[in-house]
């Protein structure tokens, strides 16, 4: 049981819409008392106290962390709770994976609010380690713990009244949880179809007029700012007239940036451009308490003490974060312990060699078009280019002075021969990337400058059943073991940062400019982000849904 102690501070209040100087009371873990001081404004000699922040949406393992050392970064920045989609580890190994995480997530004292993955696989064109039906869905319903139906990205499926994903919405509404939504560039009539079907969230909108759309049907629209997608900028501006029906999300949240912020650094940004304090944590720590009924605390009388001080309302410094009345991080460093996490797998290595990521042109041809993906920093959507093909010696060769590379996806559950395309926007001047975290079936996913370094990259992977590599054109050579579903390492969370670091380091010096090089590698494989992807089956144009040849 946390321990009885009091609170000199200036509270805030979301309800009443108030920041009182005031003595907080605390025993049992709740908040027993608020018992105003008298002065009817802020004291400036005294630090806020405010309800802890939360992640609206993410999905934990692309941390690279298990859950409990990923709670353990996060409260340093005053997190107290994640809405969390298991949606990468259901893909591996299906509701044990989902099992997996909640076990993870009791052994630390954090609020994981974990969904029940709606989309397992997340289509019919790739090749995923598991399924998850609505009968398992209804089972993981069974558990409180699991706190909503996870994103709806079926959205062709929700329009079309598909008889299965409508009946994982009817189980969700069946046992009152929330239904997340997924549908990037939704709009109009199709938008609102969407949303009647029961659909209540949306974290993919990238324009203010996309969010607009959504806002006016009654969706509640997530604002997200990730290592791989980022919005806040476009989405932002909303939050003065839009703020009851928003929220803030990091979606994907690589560890070498959770180590310097999180929702903190989305409360900081807005209201360095002169947002209104009380409206912008309305939308960092109240709104998704109530949308996703988390058992959260608010600073209320009664409820858990789960929230944080801060220095000032301009730095926004967290000094402290409580949960249910305990002490879990105090100025930069986390109280939380690190536990020992098992490995759990469903990885089966090929070997690869430079030959099987050969692509010869057609009739052996001298002119040849290829269809090349353009990837955008900062963003998940791609765009296609049909572009002349370099041919030599009767292959299709990478054009590394145009920045067109090889991107290939090797099928890790079982042996098949890999599906390889063309990339622009890694940059990469010379050898190639390597993971295997790969949206949404995760399969291996790499980019390279040439046949040699690609291989040797997958192979790296392959030999630690699952990770991420960079290999150089001169020898050089780094992994990141990730033995945990080929998704997360089970070790300390700091020292997972620091690796990570040290492998998206090397990556700038092979020449990719992408702020985040290896988040953007595993969207390559997210066929349901249009325009054209590729998975271990081929290359996938998303807004026709069908395969493509990738020179013609």
């Amino acid at each position: 049981m946390s321990a009885k102690f009091s609170l000199h501070a200036n509270v805030i209040n979301l309800f009443a819409n108030t920041i009182t100087p005031a003595m907080l009371r605390v025993a049992e873990g709740r908040i027993q008392a608020v018992e105003p001081t008298g002065a009817s404004v802020p004291d400036p000699s005294l630090p806020y106290a405010l309800p802890g922040f939360v992640d609206a949406h993410v999905h934990i393992e692309s941390s690279l962390l298990i859950p409990a050392e990923f709670a353990r970064l996060a409260v340093v920045h005053g997190t107290v709770a994640t809405v969390s989609d298991p949606h990468e580890i259901g893909n591996v190994l299906g509701v044990a994976g989902v099992e997996f995480m909640l076990e993870s997530g009791r052994q630390v004292p954090f609020k994981f609010c974990f969904g029940a993955p709606s989309c397992v696989p997340a289509t019919p064109f790739e090749t995923a380690g598991a399924e998850i039906t609505a009968a398992d869905i209804e089972q993981l319903f069974q558990n409180s713990e699991i706190g909503y139906l996870a994103e709806m990205m079926n959205w062709p499926g929700v329009l079309n009244r598909d008889a299965g994903v409508m009946e994982k919405i009817r189980l969700a509404q069946q046992y009152g949880r929330p239904v997340d939504g997924h549908a990037p560039g939704l709009r109009g009539t199709d938008a609102q179809r969407y949303a009647e079907a029961g659909i209540s969230t949306d974290h993919e909108c990238f324009t203010a007029e996309e969010a607009l759309d959504k806002l006016a049907i009654g969706m509640k629209v997530l604002i997200r700012e990730g290592s791989a997608a980022r919005n806040f900028e476009a989405l932002i501006d909303l939050l003065p007239e839009h703020y009851e029906h928003l929220m803030f999300c990091s979606d994907d949240k690589h560890p070498d940036t959770l180590v310097l912020g999180h929702i903190n650094q989305l409360v900081q940004r807005a209201l360095a451009r002169g947002q209104d304090v009380l409206k912008v944590l309305r939308v960092a720590c109240r709104n998704p308490v109530e949308h996703y009924r988390l058992p959260v605390g608010l600073l209320r009388i009664g409820d858990p003490a789960d929230f944080i001080v801060v220095d000032n309302l301009t730095d926004f410094q967290v000094q402290q974060t409580y949960l249910n009345g305990e002490l879990v991080a105090e100025n930069g460093a986390t109280l939380i312990s690190s536990v020992p996490g098992r490995v759990i797998n469903n990885f089966h290595a090929y070997p690869v060699s430079a030959p099987d990521f050969q692509l010869p042109a057609p009739d052996r041809s001298q002119q040849a078009t290829s269809r090349v993906i353009e990837c955008f920093d900062g963003q998940l959507i791609t765009a296609r280019h049909d572009l002349p093909a370099r041919i030599e010696n009767g292959l299709v060769v990478p054009d590394v002075a145009q920045d067109v590379l090889k991107l290939t996806v090797v099928n890790r559950y079982h042996a098949a021969p890999p599906a390889v395309a063309f990339i622009k926007g890694f940059g990469l001047k010379h050898g190639a990337l390597a993971s295997s975290v790969g949206h949404d079936s995760h399969n291996i996913t790499a980019v390279g400058c040439d046949d040699e370094s690609i291989a040797r990259a997958v192979n790296l992977v392959m030999e630690a059943r699952g990770g991420l590599a960079a290999v150089g054109a001169n020898g050089e050579e780094l992994l990141l073991p990730l033995p945990v579903a080929g998704l997360m390492s089970e070790q300390d969370g700091y020292r997972v940062a620091e690796a990570y670091a040290a492998i998206d380091l090397l990556s700038r010096q092979l020449g990719s400019p992408l702020g985040a090089p290896f988040m953007t590698l595993s969207f390559m494989a997210l066929l349901v982000i249009p325009s054209l992807k590729l998975s271990d089956k081929g290359l996938f144009d998303g807004e026709a849904f069908r395969f493509v040849e990738a020179v013609g």
